[in-house]
């Protein structure tokens, strides 16, 4: 049997989703205790509905993880398809651009990921960045419509490559030869932090990270925020939540070296550069929605906003760190 058919979670993975669901019933508790001291505030609201989405998303990701790497891409190419038609949405396109769009989220996603579904890494890491790239402005230019082309090309382009190519780097993380390299090593004894890593460590590795430096940053923020890093484009971000929440991030990315193949200072330094990639990808969507004149991307996930609300930080994040891995690791 191939290794796409088999389950992707095996113990450590079990124990990094057991530890996300511990913290999970934590802040239940905590969101149901501060509603029954403060009563159904906004605040409070918010709360609850951000922690009951945080369940939905952390079953959904062990769920998929656990039938198989075939249907981990499917959910990143739905994924990938909802932050397109959330971005397309707020984007400056016209009537002139109904064909290209066609080609933009029903035909190109759909053949990037099976790129990636078929382990062609050269097409995969290729296709949107050279040839759909080329290809969509000369196919929009044939429609004829002029007015507004530079600017309705560059947001097409832009949304393409961060809700499809970008997105997409997280399960590639599934196809590093590190997991077959590092799954052999273990099956020889390695010592711990050297071997047993595989595509699905990385990729829980770099999303607990990342969502969790998302998630401390907020509480950071919230707690000691009082200088604001971009207040024109997003007062709520601090320096104060952005240094907080990366080194508790940092931190917690050291303390799951033994699930990579990463030494603890490796560990810490990649999640710190996740991070601080994350980071610039909230930075850079606020500055987009500021723009369009929105405060989300959508309502898709209630406390959270859109998909692209929750995933704008993965989607800078997870090229770096693929990319970082695959340079040190393979």
């Amino acid at each position: 049997m191939s290794d796409w058919e088999l389950g992707l979670l095996d113990s450590s993975s079990l124990k990094l989703l057991g530890g996300v669901v511990v913290v999970l019933v934590v802040a239940t508790v905590i969101a149901w205790l501060l509603g029954r001291r403060l009563g159904p505030t906004s605040t409070i609201v918010n709360l609850k509905q951000r922690v009951n989405a945080w369940w939905l998303m952390v079953a959904l990701i062990g769920a998929v993880l656990a039938v198989g790497e075939t249907v981990t891409i499917v959910l990143f190419l739905l994924l990938s398809l909802l932050a397109l038609r959330e971005f397309i949405t707020i984007s400056p396109t016209g009537r002139g651009d109904h064909k290209v769009l066609v080609w933009l989220v029903f035909i190109i996603p759909a053949v990037h990921y099976w790129f990636l579904w078929e382990h062609w890494y050269g097409m995969f890491s290729v296709f949107i960045p050279v040839y759909a790239f080329l290809f969509l402005p000369t196919r929009n230019a044939l429609a004829g419509q002029t007015a507004g082309f530079l600017q309705r090309t560059a947001a097409i382009q832009w949304a393409l490559m961060v809700c499809v190519y970008a997105l997409s780097y997280a399960p590639a993380l599934l196809q590093l030869p590190l997991a077959m390299e590092a799954g052999r090593d273990a099956a020889e004894g390695s010592a711990p932090g050297t071997g047993g890593a595989t595509g699905a460590h990385l990729l829980l590795f770099l999303l607990i990270v990342v969502q969790g430096s998302d998630v401390l940053q907020y509480v950071w923020g919230k707690t000691l925020g009082k200088h604001p890093i971009a207040p024109s484009v997003s007062p709520n971000k601090t320096w104060e939540g952005f240094i907080g929440g990366v080194l508790s991030a940092t931190a917690l990315g050291a303390a799951l070296w033994w699930v990579t193949p990463f030494s603890p200072l490796m560990a810490a330094l990649l999640a710190f550069i996740s991070c601080v990639m994350g980071f610039a990808g909230g930075l850079v969507m606020s500055a987009i929605k500021r723009d369009r004149g929105i405060k989300d991307f959508g309502s898709t996930i209630p406390g959270h906003g859109g998909i692209m609300d929750r995933l704008d930080s993965l989607c800078f994040a997870a090229p770096v760190f693929f990319h970082a891995v695959r340079f040190f690791y393979t």
